[in-house]
């Protein structure tokens, strides 16, 4: 194969390296233009997601990068997820002094190594990916370098991030010591019936690391204090499409590498899983912060997925993909939520600041309520279909007490969202809004709307896309 034909299959990031750098050198010669380089970075992620839909399938660099249904679901989905980011994002940084141009670009080479996660075939391309996310979420989260608060945000994330880069390569360098060969194809002949001693150590630190990747307890460590932290548009963007390439490049390693071992990893997943639902359910209990509450309900909402993911069946891979979708749209719509409010200028971060914002503000108001029905996983709304799907590929695999801990779990969480509600509709309120910003608040309107019935249809579309998307996987 040609380097041409090499090419053709990384379109996407392609597109994506070549319009950072260009928006990178507008915004350097005319730093005044942030609406002209987030304009640009939006239309670039279009680009993108295009070229992910439309690009050849097959196999490129000896390997090392993967295009197949799998890849092109979790690509778009990305590519999607971060092109809202940057509307909700950079007007709000505006508000607050900061016209920093170089949001929209680290947003699209984060996107980058998201995709090149979601597409790896290697252990290489893996850790270059991981890290080319990490890096430029690193920065993000310290963006708003005047607020205390967000440099903190940025430096707890780079140095857990650090160690938990420290456990991916290490787990990484064993799997290569054992199997070999760094391409997924081939560790999977090595790992053949069963992984040795050797391959499972490294498989198991490869595992903890992609673990702190998407936030999964007990490597959860960092996540509250960086949610608390960092700034709300960029919790918005990093709870939501981050997770999904973290979730994707697990599946892949899993699926792609050891196909022949899962009864060996599906122990430590099912454990993982168990103990993030455990400690982002009740830990979520005596939080009164609302970006923390939502870090401990990204925590547990991590471990519902991770069980779908530990069936070990493509039945499980679907629903993974399926949940992750809809969560992506709850969490990005509750921050957008946050990041519309404000009273006197202060950030309506707590949720003794919701009481009374029915009154306040009717649509906002609404919209959080969707988004935290929809988390809880009532009936109708796009959460209960989410959990469904786990639960029931959980159940198909034999998973039933790990099934059942679940559904215990999410009992003891809806205490936390129920309480939001209430405050949100029966306390009395706490005072006069100020106006929400239109970008904010037409993402939080247009989420809630997609929370609620109107996912019933989107899922007429979703679910056989992400059956295909499964089935690039190779599980059984």
């Amino acid at each position: 194969m040609t380097i041409t034909d090499n090419l053709a299959f990384a379109y996407p990031q392609l597109i994506l390296a070549i319009g950072a750098m260009a928006l990178l050198i507008v915004g350097a010669f005319a730093p005044k233009q942030t609406a002209l380089v987030g304009t640009g970075a939006v239309l670039v992620l279009a680009a993108a997601a295009v070229a992910a839909a439309t690009r050849p399938l097959g196999a490129a660099f000896s390997g090392a990068l993967i295009s197949d249904a799998g890849a092109v679901f979790a690509q778009v989905a990305i590519y999607a997820a971060s092109a809202v980011a940057i509307p909700l994002g950079q007007p709000w940084f505006a508000r607050r002094g900061v016209r920093a141009f170089e949001f929209p670009v680290l947003v699209l080479l984060a996107a980058l190594g998201m995709g090149m996660m979601a597409a790896s075939g290697d252990l290489i391309s893996l850790y270059v990916g991981v890290e080319l996310q990490s890096l430029a979420l690193y920065v993000l989260a310290a963006m708003h370098r005047d607020n205390a608060k967000a440099s903190e945000a940025g430096l707890k994330y780079f140095v857990l991030g650090a160690l938990s880069s420290g456990l991916l390569l290490y787990g990484a360098s064993l799997i290569y010591g054992f199997a070999g060969s760094t391409v997924f194809t081939d560790i999977a002949v090595a790992a053949g019936d069963g992984a040795n001693t050797g391959l499972l150590f490294g498989l198991v630190f490869l595992m903890c690391g992609l673990a702190f990747k998407v936030s999964a307890a007990p490597f959860h460590m960092w996540t509250p204090d960086v949610y608390e932290g960092a700034p709300t548009p960029v919790v918005a963007f990093f709870a939501a499409a981050p997770k999904l390439a973290a979730m994707v490049l697990f599946a892949r390693v899993l699926a792609n590498g050891f196909a022949g071992a899962v009864d060996q990893w599906q122990q430590v997943l099912v454990a993982i899983a168990l103990i993030s639902v455990a400690v982002g359910a009740f830990a979520g209990l005596v939080q009164k912060n609302l970006k923390r509450l939502w870090a401990y309900s990204s925590i547990a909402n991590v471990g519902y997925a991770l069980l779908g993911l530990a069936s070990g069946t493509q039945e499980g891979v679907q629903a993974m993909l399926i949940f992750m979708v809809l969560y992506m749209v709850d969490v990005t719509g509750f921050f957008a939520c946050l990041a519309a409010l404000s009273r006197g200028g202060r950030s309506m971060e707590t949720i003794d600041d919701m009481a009374g914002l029915v009154k306040e503000r009717t649509g906002i108001a609404l919209a959080m309520t969707a988004f935290s029905l929809s988390a809880l996983g009532l009936p109708i709304f796009s959460g209960f279909w989410a959990k469904y799907f786990v639960f029931k590929a959980a159940l198909d695999a034999g998973l039933w007490g790990p099934a059942v801990i679940g559904l215990v779990g999410s009992v003891v969480a809806a205490f936390y969202y129920l309480k939001l509600i209430k405050t949100i509709w029966f306390d009395g309120s706490a005072g006069t809004t100020d106006k929400p910003p239109l970008e904010a608040n037409a993402i939080a309107i247009a989420g809630g709307l997609f929370a609620f019935p109107v996912v019933i249809a989107a899922l007429i579309w979703l679910y056989p896309q992400a059956g295909k998307a499964a089935a690039a996987f190779g599980l059984a």
